[in-house]
């Protein structure tokens, strides 16, 4: 076996056992995925994310396994959400007495039991992060089946033209490839990785 074989065939190895790991829970920062070989938590992400975008043998079957575990996972996950918006529901839409060491108090005016405006508030707000979290599950499932499609930037001259570079003020030159440079940066993942370096030319992080 040549030596970029072998690189590739203990790089599938690797991350077969990296997807296994993943699959029973196991967190990214625990010795059992250190001992892979991974420098940090977030080099293990990175390989992970590597070895779902390829399809070799073990590895691709382990891929195909975790994707739908993961699947099911974020499944449940917005079944548990429904339920909950269902109880924030409830207590919008139900009458709330203000109560003070057991005492309905009453308006000063009219005599009539005061409303308790604080769980219809805190109910507002619980709605408010139902949605974000359905928000963050549609985002990690594009992320795992592979929908996300890549940024494009592009900075244009004026009108839409060409950028003269070699007219273009050179504090407005640095601004705009500050500019690009920050929306060309991927965003922050919650399980990055970094592997040993394959035979792809992949560097590892460490």
């Amino acid at each position: 076996m040549t030596q970029g074989r072998l690189v590739e065939a203990e790089t599938a190895a690797r991350r077969a056992k990296l997807l296994a790991l993943r699959r029973k829970g196991v967190r990214f920062d625990d010795p059992r995925i250190m001992d892979l070989g991974y420098a940090t938590a977030g080099a293990a992400r990175k390989d992970l994310t590597r070895a779902l975008q390829k399809n070799h043998d073990e590895e691709a079957a382990e891929a195909k396994v975790y994707r739908q575990q993961e699947n099911e996972r974020l499944d449940a996950e917005l079944e548990r959400l429904e339920e909950l918006e269902a109880a924030a529901r409830q207590v919008l839409t139900s009458r709330h007495i203000l109560v003070n060491n057991g005492r309905v108090i009453l308006h000063p005016d009219t005599e009539q039991p005061m409303e308790d405006d604080g769980p219809v508030l805190q109910a507002i707000d619980r709605l408010v992060k139902i949605e974000d979290a359905r928000r963050r599950n549609g985002e990690r499932r594009a992320s795992l089946n592979g929908f996300n499609a890549p940024v494009q930037t592009e900075v244009s001259g004026p009108a839409g033209g060409p950028l003269s570079v070699s007219t273009a003020d050179p504090e407005k030159l640095a601004a705009i490839m500050a500019a690009t440079s920050r929306l060309n940066a991927p965003s922050p993942e919650n399980t990055a990785t970094s592997t040993p370096a394959d035979d792809s030319g992949e560097e590892t992080e460490g």
